[in-house]
Parts: structure tokens; sequence; C-alpha cells
């Protein structure tokens, strides 16, 4: 059987989408489309449909949520804080596999983000 090899691109309705686009490169350093795209370090990359009654993504009119791995989580979560972006952390979202935080975009799309550790962060 022939597999997917990777996520190719992530493509969502926007109601601003240069704004979003320069929030995200601003924020996150991911570019925006155009000549050339992001290039992603290789590492996991977790695939998962949730019930539809989830509260894991907060907002229950958000259909997904994306999960971006970071380095360093701390520094991520200062640079955020530094330019007025809330973010949340919670102790039971942690555990053996990294550490996590959460933030929405400008148009209130779920955004967490993860710090690998062990073997998650060996492929990383």
């Amino acid at each position: 059987m022939e597999k997917a090899q990777g996520i190719g691109g992530v493509f969502f309705r926007a109601k601003d989408p240069e704004a979003l686009s320069r929030w995200y490169n601003d924020h996150l350093g991911i570019d925006p489309v155009g000549g050339t795209p992001w290039m992603q370090q290789g590492g996991y990359t977790v695939f998962a449909p949730f019930a539809e009654d989830t509260d894991y993504f907060g907002d229950q009119t958000k259909q997904w949520m994306i999960n971006f791995r970071v380095t360093d989580l701390a520094a991520m979560i200062a640079q955020l804080t530094a330019a007025d972006i809330t973010v949340e952390t919670r102790p039971e979202w942690d555990g053996e596999i990294g550490y996590f935080a959460r933030l929405h975009d400008p148009e209130g799309n779920p955004i967490e983000l993860w710090q690998p550790i062990g073997r998650a962060a060996d492929t990383a």
C-alpha cells in the first residue's frame, strides 16, 4: 500500500487571509505562501481525529487545531506574551512526550505548541 509521506500543506478559510498570514509569520516564523514554502524540521506528526463533542480545542465551533513543534517552549511563550498574545499552560497537559501550551490566532483558531522530550525529541 502506498502511504502519505507527510503533510504538504494546511489550508483553511480566513476572514482576512493576508493579515492572518502576516500574524503567523511575525509570531511563529511561518513564512506565508509565496515563492518558497515554509520548510519544516523533521519529527513526529500526530494525525488524530477527535470526537465531535471534544472540548480539547476550546471553542466548540472550531473544527481543527494545529500543533506546532518547538525547541524551546519557554522562549516561545515569552516571545508571544511580549507581543501581548495570551498563552495558556496547564501542568496536566505535560507528560512523557513533552510540554504543551495553547493560544489562538487573531481569528480564534486554536494553536497548540509542543516541545518534545525523550524519544520524541530525538527525531525532532
